[in-house]
């Protein structure tokens, strides 16, 4: 375990603790020496840390102290890069950019020695296939869920059939060989997969759809939490079909 991660541990630990704690029992728990806890809790103590104690007495997190934004666990860093890594590999254009920007960025603040844990993470992504047409129009479809708006979306069936859809955007689902937008239809009066790569063009209207998308997306989340089995159709998926079935 790296010094980092130690200190990192020792104050979630102490977080947990409403009253003082041993400086024997916080040591065992972490699996280290008296001597090191107590260097560990003065090196805290120096970088204003609020611990209260002494040893024989036993150690306190005064309440209201806030960890610093950037401080990891080793697991959150290889969690952290594993996600980037995958978005770059498998996100569309933009989102691949703002991923590579992102990491950019995340690795100017920190420490050292955890910058180089995040840049010698050994979790690869692997290529993924790629979708003819599935990323088109992912930007603009990001775009309307983040701004709530109304969508006219000129569809492609299964039997490739041509309809026009007004919906209400408010989930895409990423999976390996397809992109799905969750929308509410206006046409079918319910909510509707639809396969990013059968979607022929699209206009956003300007204005602003009637609910919440957080309370789309809840309903939509316990409609299929409820659901025992998967079930397709042939024009577009309803909302109890299985994600990554043809829309």
């Amino acid at each position: 375990m790296s010094r980092t991660t130690r200190l990192f541990d020792l104050l979630q630990l102490l977080r947990r603790h409403r009253h003082p704690v041993s400086g024997a029992e916080l040591a065992a728990q972490l699996d280290i020496s008296l001597r090191t806890l107590y260097r560990d809790i003065a090196s805290l103590q120096a970088q204003g840390a609020p611990i209260v104690g002494e040893a024989g007495l036993g150690y306190v997190l005064q309440p209201g102290f806030m960890l610093p934004p950037l401080m990891f666990s080793e697991e959150e860093l290889e969690a952290l890069a594993l996600g980037v890594r995958w978005v770059a590999e498998r996100g569309d254009a933009q989102l691949a950019d703002a991923a590579t920007h992102l990491l950019a960025k995340i690795e100017a603040v920190l420490p050292g020695e955890l910058r180089h844990a995040l840049q010698s993470s050994a979790l690869i992504v692997p290529p993924g296939d790629t979708v003819p047409g599935a990323d088109r129009h992912l930007a603009e479809l990001r775009h309307a869920i983040r701004q709530e708006q109304r969508l006219r979306l000129d569809y492609l069936d299964l039997k490739d059939a041509r309809s026009e859809r007004t919906v209400w955007p408010f989930a895409l689902g990423y999976f390996d060989r397809v992109r799905v937008l969750v929308a509410f239809c206006e046409l079918r009066q319910a909510v509707r997969h639809f396969r990013c790569d059968r979607i022929q063009g699209l206009r956003l209207l300007g204005e602003r759809y009637p609910r919440r998308r957080q309370a789309l997306l809840k309903e939509w989340r316990a409609a299929q939490a409820e659901l025992a089995a998967p079930a397709e159709t042939s024009a577009d998926t309803p909302a109890h079909a299985h994600p990554s079935t043809s829309a």
